[in-house]
């Protein structure tokens, strides 16, 4: 029989507006986000409370709550020598730590809360300018540490200490780690990209990736 895999939210980060110098522009972002106590909704639409400035890239429903690992946070703290807290990459829901084979299509699934998981972390400046070093879209790329987006299955609610279920996605759907590799070295990876269309992919990412076949030279 194989054995059941947990995960456990370590805790649920919510983010007003915030302006940040990005570049020579002042940009609204919602990624300066932090740890909020008890139980707080989550719909199609993500976070209840938790603020999305653009929408192009951001949230919907397919990437409607983001998550990172308090492994990953210590893994940055020991690169960077300094406290990683919980919320500071503008993730939705820091959890206790990966499976081993994290794909794309696995649920997160408890009582009140079903998440299926549709594409890896694109790192931006954003993110570089929220963690202030201007090199880390590069470092974040090459760590392999992208976190994880999901959409809403079932809609309710989540708090800190709440613990999901892993279901797995079916072992022919791709590694979220693949992918990520994958997007950052396309012209190599046609095969990944086109058997990641059969997967439960972002709807935007499944156009980029549509397109990138479609237009192999561009």
């Amino acid at each position: 029989m194989t054995r059941s895999v947990h995960a456990t939210i370590h805790s649920v980060n919510i983010g007003s507006s915030h302006d940040l110098i990005i570049g020579d522009e002042m940009v609204a972002t919602g990624i300066v986000k932090q740890p909020c106590p008890g139980a707080v909704r989550v719909t199609p639409d993500g976070v209840e409370g938790d603020f999305i400035a653009n929408g192009r890239v951001h949230g919907g429903p397919d990437q409607a709550v983001y998550l990172y690992s308090a492994e990953d946070l210590a893994f940055w703290e020991g690169e960077m020598d300094r406290p990683m807290p919980p919320g500071l990459f503008g993730e939705n829901l820091t959890i206790d730590r990966w499976w081993p084979e994290v794909r794309i299509g696995d649920r997160l699934t408890n009582a009140r809360l079903t998440l299926e998981l549709t594409f890896p972390r694109v790192p931006c400046a954003t993110l570089a300018t929220r963690v202030g070093d201007p090199r880390f879209v590069k470092r974040f790329a090459q760590a392999g540490r992208p976190g994880v987006y999901a959409r809403v299955i079932r809609d309710g609610h989540v708090e800190a200490g709440d613990t999901f279920t892993v279901e797995p996605a079916p072992a022919d759907f791709p590694l979220a780690a693949t992918l990520f590799r994958a997007w950052h070295d396309r012209r190599h990876h046609a095969d990944v990209l086109r058997d990641a269309l059969r997967a439960p992919l972002a709807s935007r990412w499944r156009a980029a990736f549509e397109y990138v076949l479609e237009h192999p030279d561009a």
